[in-house]
């Protein structure tokens, strides 16, 4: 298996097979309400692999109005990125941070995409969701029986025309009362977000099954609730979570023979493999 390399340039290029390719999403660096408030808090994560995946949400990209602030994250990741064999996977926060919405892996056996591609309005649960879900309706016009890159693309065009709010707010009273203002309202945010919760391993699986049928282990992020799901068809869905409170997140280590998930613990501000979750063998189909 081969990771392209994302230097300084941002350019790809080859790299040669590795043992072991680490998978991360949604670190929300730059928003006061994740953890990661200095990207060398990761440098532990990166420690015995030698290949990395950022699946979605890594900064926010999207047009706002504190274009500065987006700049000044682009460049901290593109410096902290520099000597890291890395594959930036766009999310619905970064979608234009790469041309990259999917990743296959284990001939095919493996596939990664950020997870917003199983909500026909991205986000449910947020104030933007009819927005979103006008603007994912006018990008899917173009045809009824679009391919999974043609999806995505879509959702990606689509999230780049939904506003940035608090997320790159600088300055801290002004972040909490956005932040309050945007995630409080509207008031039947709970329960949409325990219903995404509820239907994500199935939308998931489904997403496989009609698009990447050999697929047998899916991984995304996005919902912020890490968790692995073993589905009646054989599938295994697996979510990451998050690098924000309150419920963490999960790595998962994809080896050529095996694939583990591990919990993502925190200690001295810092972030390291955790206890062991479940782990899989990688046979052949």
């Amino acid at each position: 298996m081969a990771l392209p390399r994302r230097g300084r340039t941002g350019h790809l290029g080859p790299v040669v097979a590795s043992s072991t390719t680490r998978i991360l999403s949604d670190l929300h660096f730059g928003d006061w309400a994740g953890a990661v408030h200095a990207l060398p808090q990761l440098d532990p994560l990166l420690a015995g692999v030698s290949g990395l995946v950022l699946n979605g949400d890594t900064i926010e990209t999207r047009p706002g109005p504190c274009p500065a602030a987006t700049g000044r994250l682009r460049e901290s990741l593109t410096d902290w990125l520099g000597q890291t064999p890395t594959l930036l996977i766009t999310g619905n926060h970064d979608p234009d941070i790469s041309g990259v919405h999917l990743l296959e892996m284990a001939g095919g056996r493996i596939l990664l995409t950020h997870g917003d591609i199983v909500f026909e309005d991205i986000v449910p649960w947020s104030q933007d969701a009819p927005l979103a879900r006008q603007l994912v309706a006018r990008e899917r016009a173009a045809g009824a029986a679009l391919s999974l890159e043609q999806l995505l693309a879509a959702h990606r065009r689509a999230a780049l025309a939904l506003p940035q709010r608090h997320q790159t707010e600088p300055r801290a009273w002004q972040y909490l009362s956005r932040f309050l203002t945007n995630t409080v309202w509207p008031p039947l945010r709970l329960p949409r977000v325990l219903r995404a919760w509820a239907e994500m391993p199935s939308r998931t699986a489904a997403l496989a099954q009609a698009h990447r049928p050999l697929a047998r282990f899916i991984i995304v992020g996005h919902t912020h609730r890490p968790g692995v799901w073993r589905r009646p068809d054989g599938r295994v869905v697996i979510n990451t979570g998050s690098f924000c409170q309150p419920l963490g997140g999960l790595l998962v280590d994809v080896a050529p023979d095996h694939l583990v998930v591990r919990k993502i613990s925190s200690r001295r501000r810092e972030f390291r493999p955790g206890d062991l979750v479940a782990e899989f063998a990688l046979a052949a189909v």
